[in-house]
């Protein structure tokens, strides 16, 4: 009896470890072979061809459609970044739901017969607010060497990744049954003047810790020397990224001086560019993509497509750059991708899906169509009242001298900044904020003076001020520098204001809620009560003269047909800068005055059949000192490529 037990038992263990998505260990691997120079996929000679996709920049209700066109193209893997900032906005406050499900995205692509290449960071870059990074780091330690082996930094980066991160990817892995194939350590480290390999190595061996040393590790880093050398990790292999143009064999030469064997990989391959507002829209034709692509293809080499499809930084979370100037990223993350912000395929996709069918198979059946777009047309809006109006309904916190957002617990948005002027002052005062972060808009007893600017390089403002009047400056952060060695960037008035040389003390900082927008919404909902009751006029109702530092309010009709709701886009004809909500849902920030983005996406996945909501911080100058010009229009067409003081001149 117990040798018929044991045989029984023996053949459920057979057929328990015949099934590869039970006991994946036994038959799937991803490996290198270095002799061969090629990756081998269960043990034959295997090839990816990868398109970006950021689940972070894209509603989920779309993340099935997105990853099956990149399928569709012939592309067998997706690469996406992890954003530690969204999943941990604060201290031990985490959030993996809705747009940031990251293992909900990762079972999809598998779902649609795509692996995974992940880039766990922690610095990601991307264009993202402090490159990914919490913006709380700045506050537990404001001499926090990021991106080092300093303890403070790697303290939260271990708790980060062994605690919350690792164990939700490890089953994820590959020989466990997952898509993911590949990991990448860090981020392009070689352009981080920094160069601590003592931190680079650290990471790679709490990486081998938690996962084992049958994890293929990579690093990712631009084709020359320069980057290479400080980006280069012993016993991780070692990738470059490129654009199109140049003899694709020399780019590669880059790569072997510091990885002699293994297969040419391209990690960062880019169809397009990234955009600043105030500057042309970047665009690269799709001849000159398609040419560098097929001859790598050509050399075996396996490529990702950064990006495939590049999304929307919603919200507050796009980032900054800095260098000769401080520049910054818009909403839109189109990126002059092969699938537009709203996921169609461009001639770029179909020109590079033709490419890649000559190397991979191409799956049966049909790509899927562009999303349908309607245009709901104009929507009136209605003045709520103002930013000035609205501190007295917010908490504010007092101190001698100014206090960064990061010291205020403020992620990100705007701060009011106020003190009293005890002295008597020249006329004009010079005010003089020598370090504002980023843009800062002043009132002299709430009539509107000016704007210092930290992107045109202006800290200095002329005004008229009288004893016991008072000084209020909105400061406005417009994304934390995203890339090189700036990444720490306080927000706020980060140095002590001067009017006529003389050091303003006594500070009251109250936040503006624009992150939260159910407290936004609470206090918003209370002030207009107020403002009912006391019987305000709507001129009294505008931070300024045109309307600027306003909330404004509307709504929308949507037709109660299964063909609604659909994407639209939201113009802001005549309105200036700000920040747009629909139905509580944050787009991001609008700038049509700068460009080159125009118009806003709005994804059908915010909207509803029905009534739909509008708010509108309006911060600099609206259309409704005459009320009939005070609408705005959901279009069903972008406009992402409109003129700009550059291309003006």
């Amino acid at each position: 009896m117990g040798k018929f037990i044991y045989v029984v038992l023996l053949m459920f263990v057979s057929a328990y470890q015949g099934d590869s998505e039970l006991n994946p260990k036994v038959t799937r691997s991803f490996t290198i072979d270095y002799k061969n120079d090629q990756f081998l996929k269960d043990g034959k000679p295997f090839r990816y061809i990868s398109g970006s996709i950021h689940y972070f920049r894209t509603l989920p209700s779309e993340w099935r459609d997105r990853l099956r066109k990149l399928r569709m193209a012939g592309f067998n893997a997706v690469q996406t970044y992890v954003e530690w900032a969204s999943h941990e906005p604060e201290p031990d406050l985490y959030d993996f739901s809705g747009i940031l499900d990251m293992e909900a995205f990762i079972r999809i692509a598998h779902e649609e017969d795509l692996l995974v290449i992940l880039r766990p960071g922690p610095y990601i870059d991307a264009e993202r607010d402090m490159g990914g990074l919490p913006y709380w780091l700045l506050r537990k330690n404001k001499d926090m060497r990021l991106r080092t082996s300093d303890p403070t930094y790697l303290e939260e980066v271990e708790d980060w990744f062994t605690n919350i991160l690792f164990p939700k990817i490890k089953p994820l892995l590959y020989e466990y049954g997952g898509p993911i194939i590949m990991m990448q350590v860090e981020n392009e480290y070689g352009s981080y003047p920094a160069c601590d390999y003592a931190y680079t190595a650290y990471l790679r061996d709490l990486y081998y810790r938690e996962f084992g040393h049958s994890v293929v590790l990579f690093t990712t880093d631009g084709d020359s020397t320069s980057f290479l050398k400080c980006g280069k990790i012993q016993e991780v292999f070692s990738t470059i990224d490129f654009g199109p143009g140049g003899n694709i064999s020399k780019i590669f030469k880059s790569m072997r001086l510091f990885q002699p064997h293994g297969p040419l990989v391209n990690s960062e391959y880019y169809p397009g560019w990234l955009d600043h507002w105030g500057q042309p829209h970047s665009i690269i034709g799709y001849q000159e993509v398609a040419k560098s692509f097929e001859e790598m293809l050509q050399l075996n080499a396996s490529v990702n497509m950064y990006m495939f499809h590049g999304g929307t930084s919603f919200g507050f979370t796009a980032g900054s750059n800095s260098g000769s100037e401080f520049l910054v990223c818009p909403t839109s993350y189109d990126y002059d991708a092969p699938l537009s912000e709203a996921g169609d395929p461009t001639e770029k996709y179909w020109v590079l899906r033709n490419i890649t069918q000559k190397f991979l198979p191409i799956p049966a059946g049909t790509v899927p169509p562009p999303s349908p777009k309607y245009k709901y047309g104009d929507v009136n809006l209605s003045v709520l009242g103002s930013v000035l109006q609205l501190r007295f309904l917010l908490q504010s916190v007092h101190a001698t001298w100014p206090l960064t957002f990061e010291e205020l617990f403020v992620p990100n948005g705007l701060v009011l900044y106020e003190t009293t002027i005890t002295f008597r002052t020249s006329d004009p005062a010079r005010l003089t904020i020598s370090d504002i972060h980023d843009r800062g808009y002043v009132f002299v007893d709430e009539r509107f003076v000016g704007m210092v600017s930290r992107e045109a390089e202006m800290y200095d403002l002329a005004l008229q001020s009288l004893p016991n009047q008072t000084l209020s400056i909105i400061v406005e952060s417009q994304g934390r520098v995203c890339f090189g060695e700036g990444i720490n960037d306080f927000k706020g008035l980060t140095t002590r204001p001067t009017l006529s040389d003389y050091e303003l003390r006594n500070w009251s900082m109250t936040p503006i809620p624009v992150t939260n927008i159910t407290r936004l919404l609470s206090a918003l909902h209370n002030l207009e009560k107020i403002l009912k009751q006391r019987k305000v006029r709507p001129e009294q109702l505008r931070g300024t003269e045109r309307g600027g530092m306003s909330f404004y309010k509307g709504t929308f009709e949507i037709p109660s047909i299964s063909s609604h709701p659909r994407d639209t886009f939201l113009k802001l004809k005549g309105w200036s800068k700000g920040i747009a909500w629909v139905n509580d849902f944050c787009l991001g920030r609008y700038w049509p005055e700068v460009g080159p983005q125009v118009t806003l996406y709005v994804p059908r996945g915010i909207l509803k059949h029905g009534t739909n909501s509008i708010l509108i911080l309006e911060q600099e100058a609206s259309p409704c000192q005459i009320p009939s010009q005070c609408i705005v229009s959901l279009e069903e067409s972008p406009n992402i490529n409109g003129p700009t003081p550059k291309t003006d001149i």
